[in-house]
């Protein structure tokens, strides 16, 4: 019972066959992998041996839902747990996580409350490594190379050159190379981008790929 798995593995734990493979259809029509387990007395091992990136667990008829969730959330750590739960369950049933859904609720609510659940927990993004021919860029590290040579850049030049190679083909004017390396307001005349961008040629070498658009600006060939 799964999908292709473009949008991560999901446990659906629903005590309702028939409920379960509905729930089951949409979410892999999204492109979810999907795993189900009818019986909520296993639902805590089943999350342990699937270690699935979402939980739905139905809680509704649940006789100690806290109870349930805290042990399925213990088990499939550190993927979130959506909790299922009955129109009253909210206010009398404290501490049931973040990611609520209501019974009943149509099937695209319940994959809208899955994207949104792998979205919140996902680890925040982190620059990928820029490249341009020979030339490397890691954003995160600070550090440019060009082949196997590394190249020594002062803040404002590895700014201005991220900026660039974040850009490729797309020519800037000076004033938005301004406002991109130095922030807008900044102070700094047209004449620093050249003297700026003269530097990082000089330290690229040969191999820098920064080119004057004459009359307009630079742009970075990829």
């Amino acid at each position: 019972m799964t999908g292709d798995g473009a949008g991560g593995r999901v446990l659906v734990i629903e005590h309702e066959p028939a409920v379960a493979e509905l729930e089951r259809r949409y979410l892999v029509r999204e492109g979810f992998e999907v795993e189900v387990e009818t019986d909520p007395a296993r639902a805590a091992s089943t999350a342990a041996l699937t270690r699935p990136d979402v939980v739905v667990l139905d809680l509704s008829t649940a006789a100690l839902p806290a109870e349930l969730y805290h042990r399925v959330a213990e088990a499939a750590r550190p993927a979130p747990v959506i909790a299922v739960i009955g129109p009253l369950d909210q206010v009398t049933t404290p501490g049931l996580g973040d990611h609520q859904v209501t019974r009943p609720f149509g099937p695209r609510l319940l994959v809208g409350a899955v994207a949104e659940a792998l979205r919140r927990s996902a680890p925040p993004e982190t620059p990928g490594v820029l490249r341009a021919g020979p030339l490397t860029l890691d954003p995160r590290g600070r550090a440019v190379t060009v082949g196997d040579r590394a190249v020594a850049l002062t803040v404002t030049e590895f700014d201005l050159l991220e900026f660039l190679m974040d850009n490729p083909g797309r020519v800037f004017t000076r004033e938005q190379l301004l406002d991109a390396a130095w922030g807008p307001g900044a102070g700094a005349g047209n004449r620093t981008v050249d003297v700026h961008i003269a530097q990082l040629r000089a330290k690229l070498g040969e191999e820098s790929p920064i080119r004057t658009v004459r009359g307009v600006g630079y742009v970075l060939d990829a």
